[in-house]
């Protein structure tokens, strides 16, 4: 057993690396069985199409509103701690939230605002996540360290979390919720169990606005982190259009129904699972620009793949393959970022990054709603391809300086 958990997670990098991993892993479990529990309860509290919208869109709307103050405050406060206190106030939440549904005491009103007040919560604990790991295993173990945080995602957040959700729900609305606020306060306990070191505090006093304008100032004038920003942010436009159909596109262009869109999406997970588990073994023999450029490659074609075929089992393997570019592409961006950035921004540069994860999702899935009802449900994926191949043909060269971005900045140094 002892041989496993290192070959999962090398002693090397610390025990602190691994009640970390522990405690992104139970945090993520319960964000899966939220991912199913959620929508349901909405559901069974009202039918009005507008109010189930508006439940989705309050989960993206915090990252919008406070992704910039959560990025702020990650880089003036003791991080370790901000992670602590905001996960007890989501379990607190979640416990008001169970206890209102068993007493009976619950409306729309109140899930709505009860998933609100989650989603301003989970803005300022991922944002400060995402901080630690580079303060706890060395630069050269940062690919290994996010490739194992990765595989909990997808493992707990993306397979097993939304099963084990829709089945504590009928089995009681409560229920789901209960156990995320276990899963949540146990995350809590494995990352109080961490010893972190120090991060140097700016001496002047915090403001909003300056310190947010240092972010982004760091982040437009290195060049290569400005652009690997930019490319996930175009990138994640041309993908949130062409997911934003892929319910359609699954039940009436492959005609698969609603399990075989489960499946779609269940295999895309595998994939990424797998993608994580072989990243050690890649990062070994392959240069991380190879890494981009394939991957990028890869995306882009999976669109036309999808634009082409209509036959459930050849979308079944594409999805899969998209599955195993999606977890790559992401460890090697995130590891890239991490490297390159000053231990003290880490906060603001990751919280503009992830903005503008979501902000280029909902701008894409905006896009994609109107191109399929201008030009068909395989409009949004013709729409992906064009875009993401000029894109990659304008980042091409650029992309050996995203992957050496830490390198190039201590030489600037």
């Amino acid at each position: 057993m002892s041989r496993i958990v290192d070959a999962v997670l090398p002693a090397r990098m610390g025990t602190p690396f691994r009640w970390l991993v522990g405690s992104s892993w139970s945090s993520n479990l319960g964000d899966g069985i939220a991912l199913a529990a959620g929508p349901l309860l909405v559901a069974s509290q009202t039918s009005d199409p507008l109010l189930v919208a508006l439940a989705a869109l309050l989960q993206r709307l915090p990252w919008l509103l406070f992704g910039l103050s959560a990025g702020v405050v990650a880089d003036r406060v003791d991080r370790r701690r901000l992670v602590i206190v905001v996960n007890l106030i989501r379990a607190g939440v979640l416990a008001v939230l169970a206890l209102a549904l068993v007493t009976g005491a619950v409306d729309v009103v109140v899930v709505l605002t009860a998933m609100f007040l989650m989603g301003v919560a989970e803005v300022f604990a991922d944002t400060t996540s995402g901080t630690l790991l580079p303060m706890l295993v060395a630069k050269r173990d940062l690919g290994v360290g996010t490739a194992r945080v990765m595989a909990g995602h997808l493992t707990m957040n993306n397979l097993a979390g939304p099963a084990i959700g829709a089945f504590l729900f009928a089995a009681g609305a409560a229920w789901p919720f209960v156990v995320q606020a276990l899963c949540l306060v146990l995350a809590v306990i494995l990352v109080s169990r961490m010893a972190v070191p120090a991060v140097p505090r700016p001496e002047t006093p915090s403001h909003l606005r300056r310190d947010v304008a240092e972010g982004w100032r760091w982040t437009w004038g290195n060049a290569p982190v400005r652009t690997l920003t930019l490319t996930i942010v175009t990138f994640n436009v041309t993908y949130g259009a062409a997911w934003s159909v892929l319910v359609l596109y699954a039940t009436d262009t492959l005609d698969l129904g609603a399990v075989g869109f489960g499946l779609l999406t269940s295999v895309s997970a595998l994939g990424g699972v797998l993608g994580t588990i072989g990243y050690d073994w890649l990062e070994r023999r392959v240069g991380l620009a190879d890494i981009m450029r394939v991957g990028l490659v890869i995306e882009t074609f999976a669109h036309l793949g999808f634009a082409l075929t209509t036959t459930g089992w050849v979308a079944m393997v594409i999805m899969f393959v998209f599955g195993v570019h999606a977890s790559v592409w992401g460890t090697t961006a995130r590891t890239v970022r991490m490297r390159a950035v000053p231990m003290a921004l880490q906060g603001r540069v990751g919280s503009l990054y992830l903005i503008g994860v979501f902000g280029g999702m909902v701008a894409g899935q905006a896009l994609g709603g109107v191109i399929a009802r201008i030009w068909g449900i395989t409009g949004p994926f013709w729409f992906a391809f064009v875009g993401s191949a000029l894109i990659l043909v304008l980042i091409w060269r650029q992309l050996e300086h995203i992957a050496h971005a830490d390198e190039e900045a201590l030489a600037a140094a």
